[in-house]
């Protein structure tokens, strides 16, 4: 359980350092949280209740919760009509992804979709 938890906080915190690099609102610090607490979540609903839990509701409520999350950052963000923090509260989404998965074991591919981010966030944003 502690490895998995630790590889949460590595991979979350490979997400947020990117983000804090590109000065985003949503950081390290953010990120690492974000990821740690859908691991722990997610290990809580398999091994916390006695083989009684529903590991797949935990996943769908972290969801949820990442949504209003995202949802919060893009309303702060926002510019007039335009929305503004897309990105990040999308990188907030795959985050806790990422955590479910580590929680859950999965993890080559809690691995590969934290590295994918990464560098989906470092492609230069298109002007136009």
């Amino acid at each position: 359980m502690i490895l998995r938890l630790l590889l949460a906080a590595v991979l979350s915190a490979g997400i947020g350092y990117q983000r804090e690099h590109a000065k985003k609102p949503a950081g390290l610090r953010t990120h690492i949280l974000i990821g740690l607490g859908a691991s722990l979540f997610t290990i809580i609903s398999i091994y916390g209740f006695d083989g009684n839990g529903e590991p797949a509701r935990v996943a769908a409520g972290v969801v949820t919760g990442i949504g209003f999350l995202g949802a919060g950052v893009i309303f702060r963000g926002m510019r007039g009509d335009v929305p503004v923090g897309l990105t990040t509260a999308a990188s907030i989404w795959v985050t806790a992804a990422v955590g479910v998965a580590a929680g859950a074991g999965l993890y080559l591919l809690s691995v590969i979709v934290a590295v994918l981010s990464v560098i989906v966030l470092l492609i230069p944003k298109m002007k136009g």
